[in-house]
């Protein structure tokens, strides 16, 4: 059944000028008192399916990075405090065909101007993300855009490992942060695939990245399996030691799901994504 997207301007989590968009099967939430972020998605009605870290609901201002929780945009690679500048100001946005654009003023140091369009299907539980980033700067800078999504706590994220027939070659290579632990007992090396559970007991990081070929993950978690896709280039260089297109993160309140674009030099004044 197809439906009309409804765009409205709504109070959520504390954040008086949310623009709630719905398809009479499903709503999220984006923020514009900060942002640009999703804050809310899930069945109508039912729990959020993203992540809302109650220290930060409804905080506006300073020069602190928050956590929030839900959808956000980074630049890639990671590093302090270039990819941590804070999204604590008010953003624009526009309604467009099934959905918005969100736009946030350039940052102030770094001069890169991030937007998220966000599309509904009418018809299914759908939903399109489009990031871009502007170089507002006078200089070429080189950079990856970051998609990372925080997901509901108590949940299972379930990644494709790679089956690319290579002979006598190797098909598969990981990329591992100083704190992981290969032997954490969250996580499964799998045959077919790797699982991450996100533990509210266990208070040690974990992250790891790879090349993820089939260009997809999922995250179950109550009764619900919330499926990512992205576009993953087989003849791309990606960020970290050129093996991630893709990344995972957990923690005692934290779970993330990370896709990542091959970085990009962008001239002044042009746009990637």
């Amino acid at each position: 059944m197809v439906h009309e997207i409804s765009v409205e301007q709504q109070e959520y989590g504390g954040w008086k000028n949310c623009v709630r968009l719905s398809n009479g099967l499903i709503d999220l939430f984006a923020t514009t008192d900060v942002g640009p972020r999703i804050i809310r998605f899930g069945f109508i009605g039912k729990q959020n399916d993203l992540l809302e870290n109650p220290d930060d609901l409804g905080t506006t201002g300073g020069d602190k990075f928050r956590v929030y929780g839900g959808h956000r945009i980074w630049h890639a690679p990671e590093s302090h405090p270039r990819t941590y500048m804070p999204d604590n100001q008010p953003v624009g946005w526009t309604e467009v065909k099934n959905g918005i654009i969100l736009s946030q003023d350039e940052e102030p140091w770094t001069h890169i101007k991030k937007e998220l369009e966000i599309s509904l299907s009418p018809s299914t539980t759908e939903v399109q993300l489009r990031h871009r980033m502007i170089n507002n700067s006078a200089w070429p800078i080189e950079l990856a855009i970051w998609a990372i999504t925080l997901m509901s706590p108590g949940g299972v994220q379930i990644l494709p490992q790679g089956t690319r027939d290579t002979g006598v070659l190797p098909n598969r290579m990981i990329c591992l942060w100083p704190y992981t632990k290969m032997n954490d007992a969250r996580v499964c090396w799998g045959e077919k695939y790797i699982t991450l559970t996100q533990d509210v007991n266990n208070y040690d990081r974990f992250k790891f990245g790879f090349l993820n070929q089939a260009g997809w993950a999922a995250y179950s978690n109550q009764e619900h399996l919330f499926v990512k896709q992205f576009t993953h280039y087989s003849d791309a260089v990606y960020p970290d030691f050129h093996s991630a297109s893709y990344e995972a993160f957990t923690s005692h309140y934290i779970m993330e799901m990370e896709n990542l674009s091959p970085p990009n030099l962008i001239n002044p004044g042009e746009v990637i994504g």
